[in-house]
């Protein structure tokens, strides 16, 4: 009896520690969608241009991208629950920032560079902690399944429920509401413990960093300048793919001497691990990509001088 109460006991708090790890899942997904319908009301209130906020959009998942592997590697050295705590802190100011943003730049301060910083020091840790806190493989897929279905939620309500604050009351109030949920995930999570002590002495690959944040930036802003400029994006991409291919020699060398890199290139020799980012690659391409340009297409199209609301031939 004793036992079994016991297990109940552990299995509850377990389900107390998940709910603020799910929720951190989604409202970072919720985020990464939910300015795809405000792009047209933020730059008519801010006196900007849809490129501008799509600017915006871009440079928070571009920020989020770059530090990822980074902020999951500093969870070694400062701790995973401090990690959480400080990418949910950076995110909350970065979202009041947004909503009390008087131009472009200042959104993109808090929404770009602030609510990316935060996204890329809080999300590995949901997923490190989640793996350490529960053993069982049971129990550890089911809550995986909970927070990447969180994750998936999140990026489907963000256009929705985004769209329902900014025509009931404004677009800035749908960065209050991801404040509100950061504030509750920080209540939430206060009895989290992380089950392994930080080593302020691990190795930090500072120039694995570098070279990694350099190369994706430098990729993505190839890809970004095709509309307007083929032979630029042909160079940003060739540069790219040259930082990146150092920061492979870069990571093979350090494994060589026996010395911890920013990332193990072991990791791609995974056939579990490769099909896991195949598939969740293409699904947020996909889930990602229709929603950014059907948003943008529909708020901006149907504006654009000359166009006709409907018509017969």
């Amino acid at each position: 009896m004793d036992e079994g109460v016991s297990v109940g006991r552990t299995s509850g708090a377990l389900r107390k520690i998940l709910v603020p790890l799910a929720l951190a899942q989604f409202i970072c997904s919720f985020a990464g969608s939910n300015m795809n319908v405000m792009i047209t009301d933020i730059s008519e209130d801010l006196h900007t241009t849809v490129q501008g906020v799509q600017i915006a959009i871009t440079v928070f998942l571009l920020v989020m991208a770059a530090l990822m592997i980074p902020g999951g590697k500093l969870t070694d050295r400062w701790g995973r629950k401090r990690c959480f705590t400080i990418g949910l802190v950076i995110y909350g100011i970065g979202a009041l920032m947004s909503a009390a943003s008087p131009g472009l730049g200042v959104l993109i301060l808090g929404n770009s560079i602030f609510e990316g910083i935060g996204t890329a020091l809080l999300i590995p840790p949901v997923y490190i902690l989640t793996t350490l806190l529960f053993s069982d493989m049971t129990s550890r897929a089911r809550a995986f399944g909970i927070i990447t279905g969180m994750g998936g939620i999140g990026a489907a309500a963000g256009p929705l429920i985004g769209g329902l604050i900014t025509t009931a009351i404004s677009w800035r109030a749908a960065f209050v509401f991801q404040a509100l949920v950061i504030a509750s995930i920080l209540w939430l999570s206060r009895n989290i413990v992380d089950p392994v002590e930080p080593d302020p002495s691990r190795p930090f690959d500072v120039l694995g960093a570098v070279l990694s944040a350099a190369g994706l930036i430098l990729v993505v802003m190839g890809v970004l300048s095709a509309d307007n400029d083929l032979a630029l994006m042909a160079v940003l991409l060739a540069v790219g793919a040259v930082v990146l291919a150092m920061f492979f020699v870069h990571i093979r060398a350090r494994e060589r001497r026996n010395e911890e890199p920013l990332l193990s290139t072991t990791l791609f020799r995974n056939r579990t691990s490769n099909l896991g980012l195949v598939t969740q690659n293409v699904q947020w391409l996909m889930l990602i990509g229709t929603a950014f340009v059907v948003s943008a297409y529909l708020q901006v199209v149907p504006r654009s001088p000359g166009s006709s609301s409907c018509s017969l031939s």
